[in-house]
């Protein structure tokens, strides 16, 4: 879903502005020993009392819930936080101006990890986050979800820490299903056979709907793409060509285009989505974020008949994504890195994320998704699907690359091409060649 994604055009521009100035700040802001630091209040028990902290970040339902709670981190430590929450667009401007100026008096930002990882780290912009919670028993960094960390780690070094979660899971209805007499699919094969059989046109029903719209598509694609057999790219080498990436895209697809609704290859989530809620689709593949748009009953008018499943199993297994949509990080050039540090792993700790879990934020902690009272107000079967999920989710959905927008929409080519029955292997070898170009540029550049 990534609430917090950027536009395109803005995310071409600021990753350019990024790459040219990566071996400029590359090495900045060096790390200090967690404690060195001292605020103005002179409390042993306050160390960072009088410190005041800057925190800015984009327009976000777990900033909402986050600020009811500052009072509390505030009393408690002595640190004033500062926040600024902006438009997605104006907050991804700010960051690329002052981290490229090396602005001190930023402390802690926003990222999403499976986009700017790799660009942030190798312009050394963020703070390596291990030498604060790797020693800290109370933290317990063993209780993240461990695919939730994938993408927050660069170099072996942790990089932020992850305060949104989401999975890909089937959406599926129940009474359609019954009345068919047919069981939920757990296999590729299996989801194929139910969506031929469901598929009735006259009557306005279609067996299966996912996202279709051009570089949208390519996170939904990832799970796809992973369970059978393929990947984006193997390291610095682009793999979309592969006999494994070629039956994902003629399965992807075929689907959409022989029992996917009218349009759908147009569709971004909101829209497929919408058409599951509106009765008109059996069964839906995307994010568990998004599940109160079927969910809801002021939203959908199947609300009482939607089930939960895992995602089905293709030649190399189930592999869904299960990833962090968006991570705290520290700045490098902060003045007060460790005072942003302790803000960061409390807005992180079990306490905090049990809360804002339970306010509809997914986090990344595996007891609060094992403790009741954060999913009390979750489907049951979605809970399921979730826990499930975390064991075996693949921690990216998308290339990691610098210019991660550029690299989806050239994997989006071959997605099209087999939603509209065209000559898919062109189009794979077109963006094999020019997702391998990008990957020799800006290896090249480093």
């Amino acid at each position: 879903m990534q609430l917090s994604m950027w536009g395109k055009r803005t995310a071409a521009a600021v990753a350019t502005m990024m790459l040219a100035g990566s071996l400029a700040a590359c090495g900045s802001g060096g790390v200090k020993d967690p404690g060195t630091q001292q605020g103005a209040g002179g409390d042993p028990d306050k160390p960072y009392a009088g410190t005041e902290i800057r925190f800015v970040m984009a327009v976000h339902p777990w900033l909402d819930t986050i600020k009811t709670m500052l009072p509390e981190f505030e009393e408690k430590t002595g640190i004033k936080v500062k926040v600024e929450s902006l438009s997605q667009e104006q907050t991804s401007n700010k960051l690329a101006v002052e981290l490229s100026a090396k602005t001190s008096s930023l402390d802690v930002m926003f990222i999403r990890p499976l986009d700017e990882t790799k660009l942030f780290a190798k312009n050394g912009w963020v703070e390596p986050l291990d030498p604060y919670v790797s020693q800290d028993e109370a933290f317990d960094l063993d209780d993240f979800i461990p695919s939730s960390l994938d993408s927050s780690r660069f170099d072996g070094k942790l990089t932020s820490l992850p305060i949104t979660t989401e999975r890909e899971v089937l959406y599926y209805r129940k009474d359609l299903f019954e009345q068919k007499g047919i069981a939920v699919p757990k296999t590729m094969e299996e989801m194929m056979a139910a969506a031929e059989q469901l598929t009735d046109a006259k009557a306005g029903i279609y067996g299966f709907v996912a996202r279709g719209r051009k570089s949208v598509a390519v996170t939904q694609f990832s799970g796809y793409l992973y369970s059978f057999g393929g990947q984006f790219h193997d390291g610095d080498k682009a793999t979309l060509n592969t006999p494994e990436a070629m039956k994902a895209y003629e399965y992807y697809g075929g689907m959409l285009n022989q029992f996917g609704p009218p349009g759908a290859i147009n569709m971004h989530w909101t829209e497929a989505a919408a058409a599951f809620a509106q009765g008109k689709v059996a069964m839906f593949t995307d994010a568990d974020a998004i599940y109160l748009n079927v969910a809801d009953p002021s939203k959908s008018t199947v609300s009482d008949q939607v089930g939960y499943a895992m995602f089905p199993a293709g030649p190399a297994g189930a592999k869904p994504y299960n990833v962090s949509s968006g991570a705290l990080a520290v700045s490098s050039f902060s003045n007060n890195k460790e005072a942003a540090a302790e803000f960061v792993k409390w807005a992180t700790s079990k306490e905090i994320v049990l809360k804002t879990q339970k306010a509809g934020n997914p986090g990344a902690r595996q007891s609060v998704w094992n403790n009741p009272e954060s999913t009390k107000d979750y489907p049951e079967d979605l809970v399921k699907v979730i826990n499930e999920s975390t064991k075996i989710g693949v921690g990216i959905d998308r290339p990691q690359v610098i210019g991660v927008a550029e690299a989806r929409d050239m994997i989006s080519g071959p997605i099209s091409a087999a939603i509209e029955g065209k000559d898919i292997q062109s189009a794979a070898d077109k963006a094999q060649k020019d997702f391998q170009a990008l990957i020799d540029k800006e290896k090249a550049s480093q």
